[in-house]
């Protein structure tokens, strides 16, 4: 029986881990490259700007997951691509979508990649 506890753990846990990173493709590469700024700022420089703000994994999921769902000029922590690329759109997406993106960029090294 523990076995079969363990096993359906590690295959959610995948399946979860999974399920985020096909959020984050399908959404956020539209717009957002992993090392190359094309209509929007790279992956790896609004993480690395996050990660100064929210080291703590809970902080950081919960500000950019909140910001994303509405994004607000004064609020935002990058006013310069603000001004480079405009304010991101408000995409409508499901908050609890959001906080599994957010998780897994958090959880993701994108160096290289």
């Amino acid at each position: 029986m523990k076995n079969i506890l363990l096993i359906l753990f590690l295959y959610l846990n995948l399946y979860s881990s999974e399920f985020s990173k096909t959020l984050f493709e399908g959404n956020c590469l539209a717009c957002h490259n992993i090392k190359t700024e094309l209509s929007a700022p790279s992956v790896i420089e609004f993480k690395s700007a996050y990660m100064d703000l929210f080291p703590k994994k809970t902080d950081f999921i919960d500000f950019m997951s909140m910001w994303v769902y509405e994004p607000d000029e004064h609020t935002a922590f990058m006013p310069d691509a603000i001004r480079r690329y405009g304010l991101m759109p408000e995409l409508g997406y499901d908050l609890e979508m959001l906080r599994d993106i957010a998780e897994y960029i958090y959880d993701t090294d994108f160096s290289n990649q």
